[in-house]
C-alpha cells in the first residue's frame, strides 16, 4: 500500500516538483498551499509523514507543527521542516515536534534518504 505524505508549501513550483518527486517514487501526495489550508487533510485520512515549509501565509510551519501535535490522531506522525532558514529556526521547530529538516533547496536524495528513515 502506497505511503501517503502531506506537504505543506507555499511556493507553487517548488510545491509541484516536490510532489513530482515524491511521486515518482510511488509516494501519495497530499498538498496544503499553507498550514491553514493543510489542515482540511487533520480530518482522520491515513497520513505517514509531513514535510511543511516554515514561511508561509495564514499560518506558518511552525505553528502548523504545533496544531499538528495536538491532535490525537497525528501527534506521533514524523514532520520534517522544509526551508532554507538557519540552525536556531530547525531548533525551535524541532522545540514545536518536528522530527528532522531538510534545507532548500533540496537534493532528491537526501529527500528520499530522510523519509525513508522515517516511514516504513
Amino acid at each position: 500500500m502506497k505511503k501517503t505524505i502531506l506537504l505543506v508549501e507555499d511556493t507553487g513550483s517548488i510545491r509541484s516538483l516536490v510532489q513530482l518527486t515524491l511521486q515518482g517514487e510511488g509516494y501519495h501526495v497530499l498538498a496544503g498551499v499553507d498550514g491553514a489550508d493543510a489542515l482540511k487533510y487533520l480530518d482522520g485520512t491515513n497520513i505517514d509523514l509531513i514535510i511543511t515549509d516554515l514561511n508561509m501565509p495564514n499560518m506558518n510551519g511552525i505553528a502548523f507543527i504545533r496544531e499538528v501535535r495536538t491532535r490525537e490522531d497525528y501527534k506521533y506522525i514524523p514532520i520534517v521542516l522544509f526551508t532554507t532558514e538557519a540552525e536556531a529556526i530547525k531548533k525551535k521547530a524541532r522545540e514545536a515536534g518536528a522530527t528532522g529538516a531538510i534545507a532548500k533547496p533540496f537534493q532528491k536524495d537526501e529527500l528520499l534518504g530522510t523519509i525513508k528513515k522515517l516511514i516504513r
